[in-house]
């Protein structure tokens, strides 16, 4: 059973949705069932699709008591259960996140959740948690006397970023239900109740989307380095798949020219070649291109300067495509390059899934100059789709993308989240490009490499059977 604030396509802010729409999907091919429950926001996906209501409950977040909802998706689309959670005034949202009350949110639906599995005839044999907005889960279960007969449930808790940790007062602890004021440490870091640190706690396991987040973590996680190298014996490093099913340039709905990988070179210039329609970029030039939050998590805030040194040592050899949103000064500054442009920059600014299948497609290079990126699925949605990833070495970058290089290399690496290293790893795309011989042949390999999640789904189930 996954609980997960995001499942793509249904609801999706980044990498977190993306796994669990994915995940459950080759569970189920390998031979388990496997369900998701996640919050019923007033998106697209709600209103094009129909439902079932399969159970309604009544419970209180403390003084505050609601009813509650869940529906099922009738039609199985997603190859798995979907469930749905709805509770008034709280749920009940066009976004995601960015609330004042996010807490309440989903303390609220932590709670409903576990009501709801409390009252089910046959317990799931593992509860899988995602992030801090399901890190109280494991806690609960374990703690609240109220779930005392599904307390024998083992929980997974995966953590997709731990920058981000659910923290609130303790003078909001009355929202839980009654729990073991004996185990009270297990809820705190730095006297404030953590989420994420209380799933870490709690969990019998605890996973990481890569391995070299894991290491990471225990010196890079915003507090909690000290909790990651205590907890060392229970944490696991898996690598976050992609679904081929979805990613694959032969069969991908969004793209006007499909292609298969032996076809790659013709395919790829027909997808540049309309993006340089659309965009007033020059076909002979390389594309390069982001893709993503521009935010300083990302490294977004050096693309407009590195942008303008690029243009002025390297000269103007090469396109950039930005696509993405975030911090409103970024943006603002993206948006004014355009003055300087003569066909070979442009950006859009917000978020357009058929829009990045393109990018991906026609693209060249896709650039990543990640502060944090615990595992990354860009760089291995480009490589699917024969661009090179252009990456700062870390977190999940560094465990799939090797420097053309190195032996059997097939990408661009540097170390730092700096104009100079980005505007360096940009003049070795340029001087790459020229050579087609050596791009074909990095083509070729990345083209070939596996990230499909047969192999990661196999880690979990055994994990799974490790707690049981």
């Amino acid at each position: 059973m996954h609980i997960s604030a995001e499942c793509y396509p249904v609801a999706k802010a980044g990498g977190l949705g993306d796994v669990v729409g994915a995940l459950p999907k080759y569970q189920l091919e390998a031979g388990h069932i496997a369900k998701v429950l996640m919050p019923m926001y007033r998106t697209p996906y709600l209103y094009n699709h129909e439902w079932e209501v399969v159970h309604q409950g009544y419970t209180n977040m403390g003084s505050r008591w609601f009813n509650f909802t869940i529906i099922k998706e009738k039609s199985n689309e997603l190859g798995f259960d979907l469930y749905l959670m709805d509770i008034h005034q709280l749920l009940d949202r066009e976004k995601i996140y960015g609330y004042s009350d996010d807490t309440e949110r989903f303390v609220a639906f932590q709670i409903a959740a576990l009501d709801w599995v409390s009252s089910w005839r046959h317990s799931p044999s593992v509860i899988h948690v995602h992030d801090h907005h399901t890190g109280l889960i494991p806690f609960m279960l374990r703690e609240c006397y109220k779930y005392r007969n599904i307390s024998h449930i083992p929980v997974v808790f995966t953590i997709h970023n731990a920058e981000y940790q659910g923290i609130m007062g303790w003078d909001k602890s009355y929202y839980l239900p009654e729990y073991n004021t004996w185990n009270w440490g297990k809820l705190d870091w730095n006297n404030a109740i953590n989420a994420l640190a209380a799933g870490v706690k709690s969990a019998d396991r605890v996973t990481t989307v890569s391995p070299s987040y894991l290491q990471q973590l225990k010196w890079q996680s915003n507090g909690l380095e000290s909790l990651f190298e205590m907890e060392t014996g229970k944490c696991f490093g898996i690598l976050n798949g992609i679904d081929k099913n979805v990613w694959n340039p032969e069969t991908d709905r969004y793209l006007e020219h499909t292609f298969k990988p032996e076809e790659a070179e013709a395919g790829k210039l027909k997808n540049k070649y309309s993006l340089c329609d659309d965009f007033g970029l020059d076909y002979d030039k390389p594309m390069i291109v982001f893709i993503g939050r521009l935010v300083g998590e990302k490294g977004a805030e050096i693309l407009p300067d590195m942008i303008r040194d690029c243009f002025e040592y390297i000269g103007r050899k090469m396109n950039f495509l930005i696509l993405g949103s975030g911090m409103p000064e970024i943006e603002h500054r993206l948006n004014s390059l355009k003055e300087l442009a003569r066909n070979d920059y442009n950006v859009y600014i917000g978020y357009n899934e058929q829009l990045s299948h393109r990018m991906y497609a026609g693209a060249d290079f896709l650039l990543m100059p990640s502060r944090v990126e615990p595992c990354g699925l860009n760089q291995m949605y480009a490589m699917r789709y024969g661009t090179m990833p252009m990456v700062r070495r870390t977190g999940g970058l560094k465990d799939t993308v090797t420097d053309f290089g190195e032996a059997g290399g097939y990408g661009i690496c540097f170390n730092d989240v700096s104009v100079g290293d980005a505007s360096h790893a940009v003049w070795r795309a340029v001087e790459l490009y020229r050579n087609k011989e050596k791009m074909k042949e990095c083509r070729d390999r990345m083209m070939q490499l596996d990230f499909g999640w047969e192999r990661s789904a196999e880690e979990y189930l055994k994990l799974y059977q490790q707690i049981n």
